[in-house]
């Protein structure tokens, strides 16, 4: 059964009423209150949206006859990180991934949808040749911005442990010797289990935590960051989502960057223990009434600061 995007709802009405228990180990009123993100050199919250060119923002984020072709400058000033769709449809040059480099502030970063022809396949074992392309079309050029890469799967396709571990091992650690870090945007209910989760520690590849009634939900994590997805944002609303449900997403993110867990959250299996060891956090308001996800993340990061 899918997890339905209520429960950042109910995490919501939590951080109105009681915000110091939202924190899975009863430590995040310093979280809520505090004044700053998370004080730990190189681990950040990351707050973004997908892209950065759409007809609507042009009326809504960008000013009034910013010229398109610096798009991404703005938003990359007004935002912290963004997720490049485009990399699913299309292979980029070098060149791209240098322009987008230089374009863009430090300490901003760009996670990468992986293409489509590692993923859309029956058989993920067959996608070495795939993923060698993708990852060889000149990601390093991006350099420190580089983050994530996502690996997203069809809803249609089930978990397979013997396929989706032949996967998983054909990921490389590095780039021209800058490290790699994956996450798996799932979107079959069938990997909602423990078998998941084990496969996917095991090999050090982080899961999506999607917030959308059209996908499985939860946040199990597997990997040593964490990456979400919001997706259930309402165009009636100018953020996306309700201010109080902000401020519930708000105290997550300040949980899983301390390392500890949200409570409330839909998952697989009991939450661990707080690691208490920090973690990157990326999160982005995409999908849903995109025309709001600007607004949300900006929001979001206010909240954050």
């Amino acid at each position: 059964m899918i997890a339905r995007p209520r429960s950042l709802l109910t995490l919501a009405r939590r951080a109105a009423l009681a915000p110091a228990r939202i924190c899975g180990h009863h430590r995040a009123s310093a979280f809520f209150f505090g004044s700053t993100v998370v004080a730990t050199e190189n681990k950040l919250i990351r707050v973004g949206v997908g892209g950065w060119t759409f007809e609507p923002w042009r009326d809504n984020f960008f000013p009034a006859g910013w010229p398109h072709a610096r798009e991404l400058e703005y938003a990359s000033r007004k935002l912290t990180a963004i997720e490049v769709n485009g990399t699913y449809y299309s292979t980029m040059k070098p060149a791209t991934f240098a322009k987008w480099h230089d374009e863009t502030p430090d300490g901003f970063m760009f996670s990468l949808k992986a293409s489509r022809f590692c993923t859309n396949r029956r058989v993920l074992a067959e996608a070495g040749d795939s993923i060698q392309r993708f990852i060889g079309s000149g990601l390093s050029e991006l350099r420190s911005k580089l983050g994530p890469v996502v690996w997203q799967f069809a809803p249609t396709k089930r978990f397979d442990a013997v396929d989706f571990e032949a996967f998983l091992k054909l990921l490389p650690d590095s780039v021209d010797g800058r490290p790699l870090r994956h996450v798996m945007d799932v979107r079959h209910d069938s990997f909602r289990a423990p078998e998941y989760l084990a496969l996917a520690r095991r090999h050090r590849v982080a899961t999506v935590f999607t917030h959308s009634a059209d996908y499985p939900s939860f946040a199990d994590l597997t990997g040593d960051f964490l990456y979400a997805r919001l997706m259930s944002a309402r165009a009636e609303v100018p953020t996306g989502y309700e201010p109080a449900a902000l401020d519930a997403i708000a105290g997550c993110a300040r949980c899983w960057a301390a390392g500890d867990e949200p409570a409330g959250l839909p998952r697989v299996e009991d939450p661990p223990p707080a690691s208490g060891s920090p973690r990157d956090v990326f999160i982005f308001f995409i999908n849903g009434a995109k025309e709001r996800a600007p607004a949300g993340a900006m929001s979001l990061i206010e909240r954050l600061a």
